[in-house]
């Protein structure tokens, strides 16, 4: 008979039904994880083969004819560089102002004291579903005076409103507000009360709002490729549009067969490259806050 140990080590004897149930749901999470984890296991092992292996198909699991030839070509265009620094310095200024103006505006929304607190809730609710537009938007950005400037990747989209409602919840269901009356009753300040007793309690719900808002802005590329025309302020993401757009080969006639194979080899294993290096510094990043998005999804998940 199968046997199931609770935390108390007792074993317990699993039932017929149980064993089936168990089975199945192992099956299941490790055909997820198959589907999951192999397309990365692929683009990995793609970037590190040759680019006769990828045209020919014989990567599947494992690198095929060991080469760093992709990320050579890669890391020797100096836009790569440039782009890089722009985009760690877009995410990390941005992500910052984001995770504080998102808590600044939370917390008095979780307040239920607060006047027109459903009004403002509502208004803010209706910006997730209609916007101006593109061309209002551009024209926006224009007048501001934010076309071709770093502030015109960092200010627009200073609050997300779904990660406001995030915040928001989490506040309300994990900060008493009794605790804020105790400390009403001390002296305390709104402002003093959000610094020292707020901020501190929110680790969860701070870690869950700057993952969310570092991958957005590391993925950004639209707002760049609509606002900013100085190369020496693209991020990552529009110089690896270009590369890729460039190493698009056109099967033209009069192009040597071979020339033209090696040619489309190498395109294909440059792509992969720039997908790796574009990911990896994210995925780095996120098994060091995993147990804080956990818990802060949870929390801030159960009821609006």
């Amino acid at each position: 008979m199968a046997e199931f140990v609770n935390k108390r080590n007792k074993k317990i004897e699993l039932s017929r039904d149980d064993k089936i149930f168990y089975t199945v749901v192992n099956v299941v999470l490790a055909l997820v994880t198959i589907v999951v984890l192999y397309p990365l296991i692929y683009v990995v092992s793609a970037s590190f083969s040759s680019g006769k292996a990828i045209l020919s198909g014989r990567v599947w699991l494992y690198p095929v004819d060991v080469s760093l030839e992709g990320y050579a070509e890669v890391f020797k265009n100096q836009n790569i560089w440039i782009g890089y620094g722009n985009t760690i310095f877009y995410t990390v200024v941005a992500t910052v102002l984001n995770v504080f103006f998102t808590m600044v505006a939370a917390y008095p929304l979780s307040r239920r004291n607060l006047p027109g607190k459903g009004v403002i809730m509502m208004i803010f609710t209706f910006t997730m579903f209609f916007n101006g537009g593109m061309i209002p938007n551009y024209m926006l950005m224009k007048n501001l005076g934010l076309i071709n400037t770093r502030a015109v990747m960092i200010i627009p989209g200073l609050i997300s409103v779904y990660n406001l409602i995030i915040a928001r919840t989490f506040i309300q269901n994990s900060i008493p507000y009794e605790l804020y009356e105790a400390c009403q009753v001390d002296g305390s300040s709104n402002t003093r009360f959000f610094f020292q007793m707020v901020l501190p309690l929110s680790k969860a719900v701070l870690a869950v709002l700057a993952l969310y808002y570092a991958v957005g802005h590391w993925n950004a590329y639209f707002n760049a490729l609509l606002y900013l025309s100085d190369r020496k302020k693209y991020p990552l993401q529009l110089f690896l549009r270009e590369i890729l757009v460039a190493n698009t080969m056109n099967e033209s006639t009069g192009i040597d067969p071979e020339l033209l194979a090696a040619k489309q080899g190498m395109s294909d294993l440059l792509k992969y490259c720039l997908i790796v290096v574009a990911t990896v510094p994210i995925l780095c990043v996120y098994p060091f806050i995993q147990k804080y998005f956990a818990t802060g999804v949870m929390i801030g998940s159960i009821k609006g």
